[in-house]
């Protein structure tokens, strides 16, 4: 190693890196295009929660009493958030570039995306009806000037700063600051941003909505003299941490909600602006929205809230996305018959979207209504708008089950939903869990009993990946269905642990965090590190999306020295260096962004013949470590081993959409032979060749 040579890449820059990875995505011309808008939202999400989490963390220690407190390689909290704004307004540029790119590429193909001055007679006749039967009664709009108070600007809205200079022919020496209004107009967030217009000779148009908003400009504000009218978006984004007030009489769900409204008018980390908005609208609205700081404040272009592209209508062009993958069945499994009578015999591993997750949805259905199923116990995280996970254990309690939830009401902005959900739950007599005090419950487990004979039989779930039927569609996650008494046992027992928090219990099979997690990974790299010095096999393999916890890497640099052969499979944040001679020579780590989110996380240690196989909820995070309560499940089923197993090969055969992590986080895609082998499109063929067989 080096002298001076760093251990770590700073976690924000790595976050970073990986939205870049996304952009890259959005600019590949491999990628269908309107899919390459999609990815443009993607992108324009991931950094508006970037603002309001990380760069929002980093300001308030850059802003705090100890602001000369180093962060990673000795880079001050202020330096950082320079430094973190210099590559946003990089990436930003590029985004808007890529973004003109793929408008003109869709002008080839029939699609074109216009502005208020583009349009004719008919489309004018449209956009005007449009705008007084669908916009104008949802509009919000705001006249500012004789306010005695500036009203609340909405976190991560889009809204037309709007002057109006009025007619002077009454008072010809009055002042043009004088003659000036301000006006704000909340664009309508329940209304599509992308208007279809009429077609034209075949051809498809699309407006946005702020600009139908600005062709009826005179419209809104009708009752104002004035000679001239602009508008220009602006857009704010907020600190989202939740601050908790210490009052003993309010309930956890009570808090949480007062917590929740009081994040809207949490501290300004970003306030973006179209660059050709007047200098003195531009200084209005940054002095009564109270903006100072220097480096919140964004240069862009006409349009924001580019994540709304996520949206974007697919106007029946099947040609121009890659659509949905339709779900295969798991081999062996029927999900026509009874789930649990199946699983009494076998676990099952489902792999979604490539397998269906209606498996999941069917066993709690199934255990709902059967007769001798005595309780449920689940803990919930991320949930769909329309939960069906939620209806089956509402008609679970409604069967007489003793249905209990875990729901974590501090899931990062699904707050509003969960609390929505937990009042449902609770009027329904479901048993609601507000977790661990101090504690996020992070884990993804179910534990369903049932009487057969004069004992109690347990069935039920562990998984990567959250409950969710919409993000099944998009998220790579593995669960594991099983019966098996040894996993069962110690699952009932974590919801011990949530009802009786003060007692820590042992686990035999699980990994359970915050209490075992680091220890129990740190034993079984040191099982790897003691195998390669006495020379025998010696392999890890981790497939995870953040890996950020110092002492877990230094334990694999541990490994590598030792001649452990590391693979390291990351999708986001990537804090270790792999390469570096004498520190990480044995350590590949790889990222892989493509048209499925990579969410699953599954751990190998050993060579394929002695492998220890897990699943978990958990990242190699020092959150998920040591402040979460995460679940990783050892895989004893000899089919599902060798299943994850394959998976991991498969993926790591990959050199398409697959980037190699490096110090200076350039994204160079990783070059492996001259045959293409696109992982997920090769996973998703694994298991219908398993079908196959199967059916043969």
């Amino acid at each position: 190693m080096q002298i001076n040579q760093p251990k770590y890449i700073d976690r924000e820059k790595s976050w970073l890196a990986f939205n870049e990875r996304v952009l890259q995505e959005a600019a590949d011309h491999t990628v269908p295009l309107l899919d390459r808008l999609r990815f443009l939202g993607i992108f324009s999400n991931n950094l508006d929660e970037f603002f309001r989490v990380r760069y929002a963390t980093v300001r308030r220690i850059s802003m705090s009493k100890d602001n000369n407190k180093k962060l990673i390689n000795g880079v001050q909290a202020k330096t950082l958030l320079q430094e973190i704004t210099e590559i946003v307004i990089k990436q930003q540029a590029k985004s808007l570039a890529i973004l003109q790119e793929i408008e003109t590429e869709l002008e080839n193909v029939g699609i074109f995306i216009v502005d208020e001055t583009q349009v004719n007679e008919e489309q004018k006749n449209f956009i005007h009806e449009f705008f007084i039967h669908k916009v104008s009664p949802v509009l919000v709009t705001i006249i500012l000037n004789d306010l005695a108070e500036f009203p609340l600007v909405r976190d991560s809205y889009g809204y037309l700063a709007v002057k109006m200079v009025k007619k002077s022919a009454e008072d010809p020496i009055k002042s043009i600051k004088k003659r000036t209004r301000y006006a704000l107009i909340e664009i309508p967030a329940q209304i599509n941003r992308f208007v279809e217009l009429p077609a034209i000779d075949g051809k498809q148009y699309i407006i946005m909505l702020d600009d139908v908003i600005r062709m009826n400009l005179d419209n809104i504000f009708s009752i104002f003299d004035y000679e001239n009218i602009s508008a220009h978006m602006i857009k704010i984004t907020r600190d989202a941490e939740l601050d908790f007030d210490s009052d003993l009489h309010k309930s956890f769900l009570e808090k949480i909600s007062n917590s929740v409204r009081e994040r809207r008018v949490g501290e300004v980390v970003r306030f973006v602006y179209d660059s050709k908005i007047d200098k003195d609208t531009l200084d209005f609205f940054l002095d009564k929205i109270d903006i100072e700081a220097v480096d919140s404040i964004i240069p862009g272009g006409r349009y924001h809230n580019r994540r709304d592209y996520m949206s974007f209508p697919n106007l029946g062009r099947k040609d121009l996305t890659i659509g949905k993958l339709n779900p295969l069945p798991v081999s062996g499994l029927s999900i026509e018959g009874s789930i649990i009578q199946q699983i009494k015999h076998k676990d099952f591993l489902v792999h979604t979207p490539f397998q269906s997750f209606n498996y999941v949805v069917k066993f709690l259905r199934e255990a709902a209504l059967d007769p001798k199923v005595t309780s449920i116990k689940i803990t919930l995280y991320r949930l769909a708008k329309n939960s069906q996970i939620i209806s089956s254990l509402i008609n679970a309690a409604k069967n007489g089950k003793q249905v209990t939830v875990q729901i974590e009401l501090q899931a990062r902005f699904d707050e509003t939903s969960n609390i929505n959900y937990a009042e449902t739950m609770q009027s329904e007599g479901i048993k609601l869990i507000f977790g661990v005090k101090g504690l996020k419950v992070h884990s993804k487990i179910c534990v369903v009993e049932r009487i057969e004979g004069k004992k109690i039989k347990r069935y039920g779930f562990l998984s990567t990946g959250n409950f969710n039927e919409s993000t099944s569609n998009i998220y790579t996650d593995v669960t594991v269905l099983t019966s098996d008494n040894r996993i069962m046992k110690e699952v009932n027992k974590v919801f011990e642990f949530f009802e009786v928090n003060y007692k820590i219990y042992r686990y035999k099979d699980l990994i359970v965090s915050p209490h075992y997690t680091r220890s129990k990974f740190t034993k079984l790299i040191e099982d790897e590190i003691e195998k390669a010095l006495n020379d025998k096999p010696a392999m890890i393999r981790l497939k995870m999306n953040s890996l950020s916890d110092y002492k877990m890497i230094d334990k694999l640099y541990d490994a590598s020295r030792a001649g452990v052969k590391v693979q390291l499979i990351v999708r986001g944040i990537c804090c270790l260096i792999p390469g570096v001679p004498g520190l990480s020579d044995n350590i590949e780590a790889v990222s892989i962004v493509d048209n499925l989110l990579e969410h699953s996380r599954i751990y190998i240690f050993g060579t394929d013949e002695e492998a220890k196989v897990y699943i978990s909820s958990a990242d190699f995070m020092t959150r998920n470590i040591d402040e979460r309560v995460e679940v990783t499940c050892p895989i004893y089923d000899d089919a599902i081993k060798t299943e994850l197993i394959d998976t991991f090969k498969i993926y790591w055969k990959g050199n398409v959409k697959v980037r190699l992590h490096s110090e200076r986080l350039e994204n160079r895609y990783r070059r492996l032979g001259e045959e293409r082998f696109k992982a997920q499109e090769e996973l998703y063929n694994y298991y219908r060749n398993k079908i196959e067989v199967v059916l043969d």
